[in-house]
């Protein structure tokens, strides 16, 4: 009787090649590929013709795994090389233990009114088992901009919480535009990290959603999502159960999620008069002593809660100003716009248009506006100056160094200014010294700076922002990645101390701890970065949006956001063939095309990145830059490796290092010559391995290792020992791969990197296993299944401890 079934092996071959086992840093899953591949040249030993390639199609995938099937029918040796990877596969495909999300942020205190919202929402709840399996609840809350929809939807959302034990998922969605909205795919990987911290979200958008579903199957989980742009943006985000409720805000109406998945579109209109005034009570923190000025501060704000918010917040901030006084400047402001004289400008330009919103009249707009206008005059100057400018731009954060250069203030005052803005309600504090405007309120400030400021003045704002974001995403780069060459001018200067003017080091103890930093720092200002390439795009700064997306390469390396990535280098590549035409950097191009083709790899979308590394090896053959030119064909070869084909690895590896060694004293790339070429040579032996005599291979082998060696490459030279090991392994040679394993899990271990230490010892316990030691494999296991619970990989720990759970007990050791 078989010990596995064909549908089991095919299970396994989708797994393996569709990269489930084999995540962004996964040796552990490379060894899988490589362990397949051979299985599939024994399947077709026999037959007369090319060697396997890794297959693709579900065709190809269904073919492989019919012809392993049928060669473990024949042999016990392949049967359990079979069964093992079976296993392992089934480890990798199992689902994670997810982790219990709580993303909402805090409510507001000053909340008011909209129980018939909640009432709504809570009648829903309950009719929703008798609705079809499969759609979620859905509730989309819908109005003009200022009437309070993010407000209500957190308020319904923590009222509800305690209905939903598995977690609440929340997301602002930047929906006031389709060019502030964040792309689905950003929104589900930062969704999935919440549920399995373990795991890096890889794959389009497809991918992602479809994974976000596996995941919360079943799960009783309340879904935020704040500020809708679109259904479409919001469709790939719904889980697929009956257990979920799903709140959307928007200024859209949203009619198609009315229709698929039936969702109940709540329209939110301005606050009943009393409900009104007493939010302004609550809100200014005094009683009105005349009711009538009261109520005529109520009825100037129309019953919106942005005006009534901002215009109780001038009352508390303002101790002496009153009721009475605050009404009869309403009523000046009323007559000034009745003449056409008021400073906002009344006008039927765009930007009143813009100004309304989608859902909006010009009437439901004017009282944000005119509390707006209120608040705006009692600023002081560099108050006033620092909303101006810094609303030029939709920041997704405002940070007292950012607003700085913006407004080309000093950063002490520039946080003065944020703090009294956040005050009276023009700005939202939404994290420590984080600052956000409302869109009706930036499109006030815009105006304003239309009317004090020349286009000169506003175009310099912005691009002294989109600067400063530059040299600090330059530092962080250098930091999380010291070693490695960069082109661009601005992260090549040698630094002075970091952009924000904090000494250099950041925190931490010793160079691991600050790129760990530096990393969490990047990632904190992610949006903030692609931000200002959109930025330097609009303005025409060519030679910046290159090299923002070049110093964006450690987020994208270390944190994915492939997608993303994708959307930033496509614009980063046109830019830098433009700023070559004008006398530019001709070697930017070949640079962001190679990026570029990285991100496409993490997506798994192979055609499009052997397109893009094709024309990077092509721009930089014609820019005259060998060493960007070797970067290309290094990447093709590695993606040729991940094909099994590995002649034409080598190929491109060979090529790589005829054009390193060529780089002379002085050219570009000249510093990373030795480095290079000893990685080249390491990545050379790796393609060998499978199609080369074994002796050939090791002496290939040594060589990186005495080049790495040289250069006190720790951590290369112990993957340079982990390869000499594998070899020596799959030639039976099992002193010599006990001894060049030993020399890994040591290196690795003084380097500090616990994750590839653990992947050295399950190395090693592989020889241990060959050489009939369960004691020694057992000890190997455990220190490796400890080393990835630290690093909190639990699916390479469940990898481990299913591989000790085949081995014998302990008194038959």
């Amino acid at each position: 009787m078989d010990p596995f079934t064909i549908g089991s092996v095919i299970a396994m071959v989708e797994t393996v090649t569709s990269g489930t086992i084999s995540g962004a840093a996964s040796e552990a899953g490379r060894r899988a590929v490589e362990r397949l591949w051979a299985l599939a040249g024994r399947a077709r030993a026999d037959e007369d013709g090319p060697p396997p390639t890794l297959p693709t199609t579900t065709e190809e995938r269904r073919r492989l795994a019919a012809e392993l099937h049928r060669l473990a029918g024949g042999s016990a040796e392949v049967t359990r090389e079979l069964a093992a990877l079976i296993e392992e596969a089934r480890v990798a495909a199992r689902r994670p233990a997810l982790a219990v999300p709580r993303m909402l942020p805090a409510g507001t205190r000053h909340f008011t009114d909209r129980e018939r919202v909640l009432t709504r929402l809570r009648g829903l709840l309950d009719t929703a088992p008798d609705a079809p399996g499969g759609a979620p609840t859905v509730a989309a809350l819908v109005g003009p901009g200022g009437v309070g929809k993010s407000a209500t939807g957190l308020h319904c959302a923590h009222q509800l919480a305690h209905l939903f034990p598995d977690g609440q998922l929340y997301a602002r969605l930047g929906g006031a535009s389709a060019a502030t909205a964040t792309p689905p795919a950003e929104v589900l990987a930062r969704f999935l990290s919440a549920l399995a911290p373990a795991e890096q979200p890889r794959g389009d958008l497809d991918a992602l959603a479809g994974r976000f579903r596996d995941l919360v199957a079943g799960l009783r989980l309340l879904v935020l999502l704040d500020d809708a742009h679109s259904a479409q943006q919001v469709l790939p985000l719904l889980p697929a159960g009956p257990e979920a409720l799903v709140l959307v805000t928007s200024r859209y109406r949203l009619g198609a999620l009315a229709v698929d998945p039936g969702a109940e579109i709540i329209q939110l209109g301005p606050l009943e008069p009393a409900d009104a005034r007493l939010l302004l009570t609550r809100v200014s923190g005094r009683a009105a002593a005349d009711e009538a000025s009261a109520h005529g501060v109520a009825a100037h704000c129309g019953g919106m809660p942005l005006a009534l918010c901002a215009t109780g917040s001038l009352l508390r901030e303002r101790e002496h100003l009153s009721w009475a006084a605050l009404e009869r400047r309403f009523d000046e402001e009323a007559g000034r716009r009745a003449s056409g004289l008021s400073s906002d400008g009344d006008g039927d330009g765009d930007g009143d248009k813009e100004r309304e919103g989608p859902m909006a009249s010009q009437g439901e707009a004017d009282p944000v506006w005119k509390s707006t206008e209120l608040s705006y005059r009692e600023l002081s100057a560099p108050a006033a100056r620092l909303m101006r400018r810094a609303a030029l731009w939709p920041w997704p954060a405002l940070t007292p160094p950012l607003a700085a250069r913006a407004a080309d203030l000093p950063v002490p005052e520039a946080r003065a200014a944020l703090e009294e803005l956040a005050a009276v309600h023009l700005l939202e504090e939404f994290g420590p010294e984080r600052y956000r405007f409302h869109d009706l309120v930036r499109q006030f400030a815009v105006e304003q700076a239309e009317r004090a400021e020349s286009a000169r003045e506003r175009a310099a704002a912005v691009r002294r922002a989109v600067l400063w974001v530059l040299g600090f995403a330059t530092d962080r780069a250098r930091r999380v990645l010291p070693d490695r060459w960069w082109l661009g001018q601005v992260i090549n200067r040698p630094p002075a101390g970091p952009a924000d003017g904090r000494p250099a080091g950041g925190g931490g103890e010793g160079p691991g701890a600050d790129a760990a930093t530096a990393l969490a720092e990047l990632d904190t200002e992610r949006e903030t970065l692609w931000a200002a390439v959109d930025a330097a795009e609009q303005l025409g700064l060519d030679d910046l949006v290159w090299q923002l997306a070049e110093a964006s390469w450690p987020l994208h390396l270390r944190l994915g956001y492939y997608e993303r990535m994708v959307a930033t280098h496509r614009r980063a590549v046109e830019a830098a063939v433009r700023h070559a035409a004008d006398l530019g950097d001709p070697m930017a191009e070949g640079r962001m095309l190679v990026q570029l083709a990285f991100a496409h790899l993490r997506l798994g979308q192979a055609l499009e990145a052997e397109v893009a590394l094709a024309d990077a090896e092509l721009a930089d053959r014609r820019a005259g830059h060998r060493r960007g030119q070797a970067t290309a064909l290094e990447m093709l070869g590695l993606l040729r490796l991940s094909q099994w084909r590995w002649q034409e690895a080598a190929d491109r590896f060979v090529a790589a290092r005829e054009l390193v060694a060529a780089i002379s004293p002085g050219e570009v790339g000249h510093g990373d010559v030795p480095r290079a070429l000893a990685l080249l040579d390491h990545h050379l032996g790796r393609a060998l391995r499978p199609v080369r005599p074994h002796a050939e291979v090791v002496d290939q082998l040594n060589a990186a290792l005495v080049a790495l060696r040289r250069l006190d490459d720790g951590y290369n030279v112990a993957r340079v020992y982990m390869s000499l090991g594998e070899t020596h392994l799959a030639a039976g040679q099992l002193p010599d791969a006990r001894l060049c394993l030993d020399r890994a899990v040591s290196a690795m271990a003084a380097a500090g990197a616990g994750v590839q230490q653990a992947d050295a010892l399950e190395l090693r316990a592989g020889v241990a296993r060959a050489a009939g030691e369960p004691a020694a494999e057992r000890a190997d296991l455990v220190a490796a299944a400890e080393l990835y619970r630290a690093a909190d990989d639990e699916r390479a720990a469940a990898r481990v401890q299913a591989r000790l759970a085949q081995l014998p007990t302990r008194p038959h050791d």
